[in-house]
């Protein structure tokens, strides 16, 4: 067999992934077997087979390549010297995710393992690093306010991270279903929420959206 670069490799795998990734997000794991996912890759079963043994083989590599997305995504609120304005970073980040034509395989496949969860300990382990990876950024953020003095020391920052990720799952669930709704009016509601955290109420002029 002939050698090939490290980045036909990682080509390959690419394309494998992809394959997966357009089969699960249209039938589901259980109606999808690794012969359709070869089919769909253009690829040998044994090229296929190289790379991935096996469907939780590649339920897992698609999460991890998610989460490394949502890492980039999350460093964004990162970079706000202002913990509150982190927050709302945040918000407008994932707000043009969700709106992303180009991210709804992605979203349907999310779904997906968030139901595979339940039943298989390995894509629930993947799922929860996932989750781990908002919450705990959220939550230092939150900590970071309270230690300012900027949101109630009495709340939670864990549960308000979780009160959070609970919204944003509720609007993946709702956009896969088709749901036609305002994301600008949903978000803007949720920026309402945040500030709602607040010690004080902020002035309603001092920021502008971007």
């Amino acid at each position: 067999m002939p050698k090939i670069s490290d980045k036909q490799r990682e080509g390959r795998r690419q394309q494998i992934l992809e394959a997966a990734l357009a089969c699960f997000a249209e039938n589901g794991f259980h109606q999808t077997g690794m012969a359709d996912i070869v089919k769909r890759s253009g690829l040998s079963h044994g090229a296929v087979y190289l790379y991935f043994q096996s469907k939780d083989d590649l339920i897992e590599a698609l999460a991890d390549d998610r989460h490394r997305r949502e890492a980039v995504l999350n460093s964004v609120a990162q970079g706000s010297g202002d913990p509150i304005e982190g927050l709302h970073a945040l918000v407008r980040v994932y707000a043009q995710w969700l709106t992303d034509p180009a991210g709804e395989a992605r979203r349907r496949v999310g779904i997906h393992g968030w139901a595979e969860a339940l039943r298989n300990r390995r894509v629930r382990t993947s799922v929860v690093e996932g989750i781990e990876m908002p919450r705990a950024l959220i939550v230092a953020l939150v900590e970071r306010a309270q230690h300012d003095g900027l949101v109630k020391p009495d709340l939670g920052a864990d549960a308000i991270a979780r009160v959070l990720i609970a919204i944003f799952q509720g609007f993946v669930l709702q956009k896969c279903w088709g749901e036609d709704f305002a994301v600008d009016a949903c978000m803007a509601t949720v920026d309402a929420v945040i500030d709602g955290f607040r010690t004080m109420k902020p002035d309603v002029k001092r920021r502008t959206r971007a």
